[in-house]
């Protein structure tokens, strides 16, 4: 696997307290957004991150953004049944 899955093909808003954090980039982990080591022999790794402080954050659900984690509204241009 070298395509990740998309799911959920929307993004995913959460408040995130400060720390390190793994964002899925392959769409198999059922954590989303974050990583639960799905990942493994799919050839797609996750996406470390940090947040500073405690604040609201905007991460990928369709696994398409060029800032991932972070959403870019890649989603709305996709096939994804009207979904935005």
């Amino acid at each position: 696997m070298k395509e990740p899955i998309v799911k959920p093909p929307r993004p995913e808003r959460v408040t995130l307290d400060a720390g390190t954090y793994f964002w899925c980039a392959c769409g198999q982990s059922k954590r989303q957004p974050f990583c639960d080591g799905s990942h493994k022999g799919s050839g797609i790794s996750p996406v470390r991150f940090s947040v500073e402080s405690k604040r609201p954050v905007v991460l990928c659900g369709c696994k398409q953004t060029a800032n991932g984690p972070f959403c870019d509204g890649t989603h709305i241009g996709l096939n994804s049944g009207g979904i935005s």
